[in-house]
């Protein structure tokens, strides 16, 4: 190689660098065979940098996060290495119901959110001592599962984007089964870790492509792109440029083979689905282009990292190493525990997914994960539907004023029962009341429901993972509740680690964002032998053993008779005993439960009830007027040393005025 084209290689080596082009792709340029043109013709040099907007020297490094939630979207700006918000902007997303089960956004009120934010955020920099070219680059990260088909010509939607848990494509399930011997909803999940479930893509993509004209049109003339939200986004923000995905959502769609990380054509062929409309899928952390849309100020600046909302909690936790956990609790809650390189396939209800994979050429890292269909949710019913609870935000001090829930148990099984139980028709219970019984039991017992729900979950981790779990990170807005975590640490023995950041999903993202621009936001500190920039409250057990032992087994049998099918409730005859119990639990709401709200409470509402029951209530019920809540309620009842009521709760059940 002559001198003068050693020095060019040189220059152009060092000029590349200065951008800050991910090492990896630097030197992959000098490897290949253009090298010598490249380097004899100087606006090729300006191909290769233009597509990664080069930001002078002298700024400063601010990373920039697109968190788009089921309720909410935000953007925020970090600086770095110090992870410190300094701007941010957040708007509610609305939620379309046209049926029941059927849920619903607006997929470009979502983008025009996304931009609000994005340039009242921007705004604030300059007050702060900031410009604009100090964003250097962006992370995005999206409630998952949610899913959108668009016309590729003209950029529209082609419906609304169907969220993640709206259960419509229940019908295109049994279509599906239909085809798979034994209807074995798990015939798929050695291949993509999913069973066959309404809330993954490939159904609502089956669903929109068999029901929606539009889609069809757009599907048969070959025009139709689908994604989940993170290809939405970006899509937008490329003007169409980029149709790509990570393998976190990518893992989500019961479409993607979990080992080689690619779209798998058994799964495709099985719903019919083309992979011409997919995005392709890429890592969590890598410099996939830049912003192109003229309507934002994001324009010219990377994008370099995305991620799955409860994937993004999991690294933003610092679970980097396998049989670490965390629970992230909200109205929900989502418990992932990393498994290291290799798939765990479960056998027992939890999901295989993949957590991260932290730039193309590294390997994926795996998660189970477990979800509690009810957590915050609860207190939310307590509050807004049975009323002995002001506020969901009063639980910890309603509960605290008595020690413990007097041998009072509620599985909250609202909308039924998730993992591990998988008992969609499940109703909710609360077992163990005495004449004793105040509403703080209940509340106190409605916390300690998500804690048995989440050591349910942690059980099975520990046996299919083959991995001990030494400790439970925490995040999420419930997690600022203190007696919720002692409650919880006290449940699974082990100490809770309460993150201070209580979101850590844009920490995630962040994350992956700023290394792949070669911004290290994750330092090992030494002195606190911990991660830079995570800090935690810990909460250490109090309980022994046996107490715990104790307490779960009756846990464990509280929840038998509520994982019991309750589909034919309704359709058979409910016994006289069945009624007697529908009458103590009215004169127990009055005695007990009615003490918090005003003395004509029961007096003035109406308890929802079976229609079948309508016509037994005779003494203390009489003078109440009943009205229907839905055909799904059933009402049990068993007597022991004391009056045991249990009472088939769903969500709709309430009082009312």
């Amino acid at each position: 190689m002559s001198s003068d084209l050693q020095g060019r290689k040189t220059i152009i080596y060092l000029f590349l660098r200065f951008a800050g082009i991910h090492q990896q792709r630097t030197m992959s340029i000098f490897n290949t065979s253009f090298f010598s043109g490249m380097a004899k013709v100087g606006k090729n040099v300006n191909f290769v940098t233009r597509d990664f907007d080069p930001r002078p020297s002298q700024t400063r490094h601010l990373v920039g996060v697109i968190d788009e939630g089921t309720s909410t979207i935000s953007f925020s700006i970090y600086t770095t290495p110090e992870f410190k918000e300094i701007a941010s902007h957040q708007l509610s997303i609305a939620m379309i119901s046209v049926k029941p089960g059927w849920y619903e956004q607006d997929a470009m009120v979502i983008i025009n959110k996304i931009y609000r934010c994005v340039e009242i955020a921007v705004e604030m920099l300059p007050s702060l001592g900031y410009k604009t070219e100090d964003l250097v680059t962006i992370g995005v990260t999206n409630q998952r599962e949610t899913t959108v088909m668009w016309d590729a010509i003209t950029g529209k939607p082609l419906y609304n984007a169907i969220v993640w848990n709206d259960i419509r494509t229940s019908t295109t399930v049994d279509q599906i089964l239909a085809n798979i011997p034994g209807r074995n909803l798990n015939h798929f999940k050695d291949k993509c870790g999913l069973p066959i479930s309404p809330y993954f893509p490939a159904l609502k993509i089956r669903w929109l492509i068999d029901n929606v004209p539009a889609v069809q049109k757009a599907f048969k003339e070959k025009r139709c792109k689908a994604g989940t939200i993170d290809s939405w986004i970006i899509w937008n923000l490329t003007k169409g440029g980029l149709h790509i995905t990570d393998v976190t959502n990518a893992s989500r769609t019961l479409l993607m083979d979990i080992v080689t990380l690619q779209w798998d054509c058994t799964l495709l062929k099985a719903f019919s689905i083309g992979p011409d409309m997919l995005p392709e899928i890429r890592s969590s952390s890598e410099i996939y282009g830049i912003v192109t849309d003229e309507r934002t100020s994001l324009l010219g600046i990377k994008i370099s990292g995305i991620l799955g909302n409860q994937q993004a909690s999991l690294l933003g936790q610092m679970c980097i190493k396998p049989g670490q956990a965390k629970n992230s609790y909200r109205s929900g809650c989502f418990l992932l525990c990393n498994t290291g390189h290799i798939p765990v396939i479960s056998r027992h209800g939890l999901l295989t997914t993949v957590a991260y994979q932290l730039g193309p050429n590294n390997p994926a890292t795996y998660a189970l994960e477990g979800a509690v269909a009810v957590a915050g949710h609860a207190l939310e019913w307590l509050e807004d539907q049975v009323r002995i609870l002001p506020r969901a935000e009063d639980a910890e001090k309603y509960a605290s004023t008595v020690p413990t829930t007097g041998d009072v148990y509620f599985v909250p099984a609202l909308t039924g029962l998730y993992a591990p139980y998988w008992r969609k028709y499940a109703r909710g219970l609360i077992i163990g009341l005495t004449q004793f019984t105040n509403k703080y039991h209940i509340v106190r017992a409605a916390l300690e429901s998500v804690c048995f729900q989440t050591r349910d979950i942690l059980e099975i981790m520990y046996k299919e993972s083959e991995q001990k779990i030494n400790r439970l990170h925490a995040d999420g807005q419930l997690s600022k509740n203190n007696l919720l975590m002692q409650l919880q640490a006290d449940t699974v023995g082990i100490p809770v680690l309460r993150s201070q950041l209580f979101d850590c999903t844009r920490f995630g993202v962040a994350m992956c964002a700023a290394q792949a621009h070669g911004i290290d936001l994750c330092r090992f500190d030494p002195d606190r032998k911990a991660y830079s920039n995570v800090f935690y409250d810990t909460f250490m057990p109090t309980s022994t053993e046996e107490e715990r032992k104790h307490r779960y087994g009756k846990w464990k049998r509280a929840v038998e008779p509520c994982v019991r099918d309750y589909e034919s409730c309704t359709q058979t005859a409910k016994t006289e005993t069945k009624t007697s119990a529908v009458i103590l639990a009215l004169v127990f709401i009055e005695n007990r439960l009615a003490q918090c709200c005003d003395n004509t409470f029961v007096s003035q509402h109406f308890l929802a009830i079976p229609t079948v029951l309508r016509s037994r209530m005779l003494g203390p019920a009489s003078s109440y007027c009943i009205s229907t809540c839905g055909s799904d309620c059933c009402f049990s009842n068993c007597f022991t040393k004391t009056i045991t009521i249990v009472v088939g709760f769903h969500d709709a059940f309430h009082v009312k005025q």
